[in-house]
């Protein structure tokens, strides 16, 4: 019926692009080639010479809707013989023979279109996307800004590759010209800021990102978001231990509509800086008022989350448990609530409801890296079922085989079954995956035991000096009876 209608259309009124597009359009989805030529070539033919480039670029955008890409592009050069002195012909082949995987083709029509165009920012932006790498892509963009600097859509392109390729002080120096060329930006000012952030400049960063939301609360009307850039001047106040001024850019984050992720998620920042700088009531207080949006059911698990955290934080273990308890049973079937679950009750000492709860996240998620670790790990902690644990731990580490805490736990088991050789190279591979102060309390145990004293204390020293009050080190050295 929609084809039969847009027949009718392009019959009633020939001389409508609009209604030829819808008509073309359908025809290609049809496959109806025959048809397609002979509509595109007489439109093409019947256009004037100033309006006949942009039709030549309308063609190809409709041919390549085809999923027949080859048909369509054979179909293109047939339409295209009778106009090569046209820039566009050649622009809409190299971005036809591009979407076609002919790479080849594409880069050739790209410099014959800037060749006849050479001031084209869309010839020169094409010409980057086809080249063949990320730094043959930079030459060309940087080759055309050499003698067309004002072309700001390239330059801006030209700064998003080097950005991929993270050369940020290059990126920044880009944006800095954009920014003399428009200096009121705010678009361009967030980059800015975000590139210093990146370069660990921190007062440019807060001043260009003041400067880019500025623009945006006095514009009527503004179409970007400050959102993200609220975030980033709230995170450097707080890396300033400024708690007020950190809590005053996340309250300036609005509900724009009702999928805005980010307002969420600023709120819950929020509740971690209340905790952080006010107290735990206050930060309880507010996490109760957050209104969770019926599309994301995950929200309100989220925040089951967070009040967890910030009991567990200020050592309120029991309740933490018990919120977490209530929670399984309102939500049985969240993997991410039985685990946090479950690791609570291994915690308190609660080992049967733990073993049921990684049991349970396992049985609704089969690849669950961190359940098995978990549970693994719980077995050769407490020295019980070890190769029960061996199982659970080598498909923990052949779903994340790089991830620290599980290479570590098999360090753990190949030292609780007395293979010291073993588990030293296990957890040492560990410790430079990442330098946790867990794993160097394993290390140092290990090291002892193969009369390694000095080593040992070393890295329960380091460990010491990362967390001064963690309790798997001091019941280690009591157990020990080692004194640093």
């Amino acid at each position: 019926q929609a084809f039969v209608a847009a027949r009718l259309w392009h019959e009633y009124a020939p001389h409508s692009d609009e209604a030829a597009q819808y008509y073309v359009g359908f025809m290609v989805l049809n496959n109806n080639w025959d048809e397609v030529k002979a509509t595109i070539a007489a439109r093409l033919a019947a256009a004037a010479p100033k309006d006949r480039g942009l039709r030549i670029l309308q063609a190809q955008r409709l041919l390549m809707r085809s999923n027949k890409k080859e048909v369509a592009f054979n179909t293109l050069l047939e339409l295209y013989k009778p106009y090569p002195g046209y820039f566009e012909t050649h622009l809409a082949l190299a971005q036809a023979a591009y979407v076609n995987n002919n790479g080849v083709r594409a880069l050739t029509e790209a410099n014959t279109a800037l060749r006849l165009n050479p001031t084209s920012q869309l010839a020169a932006l094409t010409l980057a996307q086809v080249s063949p790498s990320p730094s043959a892509a930079l030459k060309s963009l940087a080759d055309f800004l050499a003698q067309n600097p004002s072309a700001e859509e390239v330059r801006r392109a030209y700064a998003g590759i080097l950005i991929e390729q993270k050369q940020y002080p290059q990126a920044r120096h880009q944006f800095e010209i954009l920014n003399t060329n428009k200096p009121h930006d705010p678009t361009i000012l967030f980059a800015l800021g975000v590139l210093s952030l990146q370069l660990n400049d921190v007062i440019s960063a807060e001043k260009e990102l003041k400067e880019s939301v500025r623009i945006i609360e006095s514009t009527p009307d503004a179409q970007q978001d400050p959102t993200t850039a609220y975030l980033y001047l709230s995170q450097i106040a707080d890396d300033r231990k400024e708690g007020g001024a950190a809590l005053e850019w996340l309250s300036k984050i609005q509900p724009y509509n009702d999928k805005n992720a980010n307002y969420f998620n600023a709120q819950l920042r929020r509740v971690g800086l209340i905790a952080k700088y006010q107290s735990l009531e206050n930060a309880q207080q507010f996490l109760h008022t957050i209104k969770t949006n019926p599309a994301f059911p995950d929200e309100q698990i989220k925040i089951i989350q967070l009040e967890a955290e910030l009991l567990r934080t200020a050592k309120r273990d029991a309740e933490a448990y018990t919120l977490l308890q209530k929670a399984t049973q309102k939500y049985p079937d969240n993997p991410d609530l039985l685990f946090d679950f479950g690791m609570m009750a291994e915690k308190l000492n609660h080992l049967d409801e733990m073993e049921v709860a990684f049991q349970r996240v396992i049985h609704l998620n089969p690849e669950h890296q961190l359940a098995y670790n978990a549970l693994g790990y719980s077995l050769v902690d407490r020295n019980i079922r070890l190769d029960e644990a061996r199982t659970l731990l080598e498909k923990a580490l052949a779903l994340a085989p790089d991830n620290a805490f599980i290479v570590d736990s098999m360090g753990w088991l190949e030292f609780r079954e007395n293979h010291q050789e073993t588990a030293l190279a296990f957890l040492q591979r560990a410790y430079q995956l990442r330098a946790d102060p867990e794993i160097a309390i394993h290390i140092g145990e290990v090291l002892w035991s193969m009369g390694e004293q000095q080593k040992a204390k070393q890295f329960w020293k380091e460990a010491q000096q990362k967390d001064p009050d963690n309790e798997a080190l001091k019941n280690t050295l009591e157990r020990l009876k080692v004194n640093l």
